[in-house]
């Protein structure tokens, strides 16, 4: 007498316990998924910004809370811009003039610090620097708005987001950053003239008149015209990140890290197309 075979339920599985991961997305895919991702970030940016210019021109003008923004974002700044304009300004004089040195041209060290901070180095590197603070201050702020859903209240009461919270802030930094970039720039280069004077010995009557003699007044412009952009740049991306919160407090710290990592790689790459551009419309005498 053979014995039965045993019932399907007694048969060991064939099936793995675990199965095995997905394959690795290929670097193509990824660098597809990046590339979408980035011009949906870029449609709601753009989307924003002729929103809240649409909403901002209707009444009423939100002006008081566009000064309060002017307060937040400009007087609070001020002592960052001082500190590291004038840090920024002893750094490059005292690189300058000791590279100039070894080639007999010290005395050129005014100019060159001069025509560096003016169309370059008080633009943007306040921008970074300042963008890093306001811009992460907006995210945090309207995305601590979002998450507890008292933008979904200002719709339900009639308001419009774009002209209640983006608009203010997007005039403020646009007229807040030229503003203190010329401080920074008058800082910066006061700062450098006090360390070559105390450092290297040259006066600071000589400093200060060999850098008016090579800079003009188109060096200025075409530094201090990219800052509107820049602020911009920073009220837009800073507030598309607040209303794009998701997930309650985790999700404001991932958003404030993102718009503070965004603003500065958007600004270094505006600031290559702007400085192409200033070059051919203010190109240095």
């Amino acid at each position: 007498m053979t014995a039965s075979s045993p019932p399907d339920s007694a048969r060991p599985s064939m099936r793995p316990s675990v199965w095995p991961p997905p394959p690795p997305r290929g670097l193509i895919a990824r660098v597809g998924d990046t590339a979408v991702r980035f011009l949906e970030h870029l449609g709601a940016v753009s989307k924003m910004l002729t929103g809240s210019v649409r909403a901002g021109f209707r009444r009423p003008f939100e002006g008081k809370a566009i000064l309060v923004q002017f307060e937040a974002l400009g007087v609070a700044s001020v002592g960052i811009v001082v500190v590291t304009s004038i840090f920024i300004g002893m750094v490059m004089a005292v690189q300058f003039a000791f590279g100039l040195r070894k080639f007999g041209g010290m005395e050129y060290t005014g100019r060159v610090v001069a025509l560096s901070f003016a169309r370059e180095l008080a633009p943007s590197l306040t921008a970074i620097i300042v963008g890093g603070r306001i811009g992460s201050g907006m995210a945090a702020e309207v995305g601590a708005m979002t998450v507890t859903e008292q933008i979904d209240a200002v719709r339900a009461l009639g308001a419009d987001p774009l002209k209640k919270l983006v608009w203010p802030r997007l005039v403020a930094a646009v007229f807040v950053m030229p503003v203190l970039s010329a401080f920074a720039l008058v800082l910066g280069f006061s700062g450098a003239m006090i360390i070559t004077d105390i450092e290297f010995h040259i006066s600071a009557a000589f400093f200060l008149n060999s850098a008016l003699s090579v800079v003009t007044m188109a060096d200025f412009v075409a530094g201090m015209a990219k800052t509107p952009f820049f602020g911009a740049i920073i009220a837009l991306v800073g507030c598309h990140f607040g209303m794009s919160t998701r997930g309650g407090t985790v999700g404001v710290g991932n958003s404030t890290t993102r718009s503070v990592v965004t603003i500065s790689i958007a600004i270094l790459i505006a600031d290559f197309f702007l400085t192409k551009l200033a070059i051919l419309l203010w190109p240095s005498g």
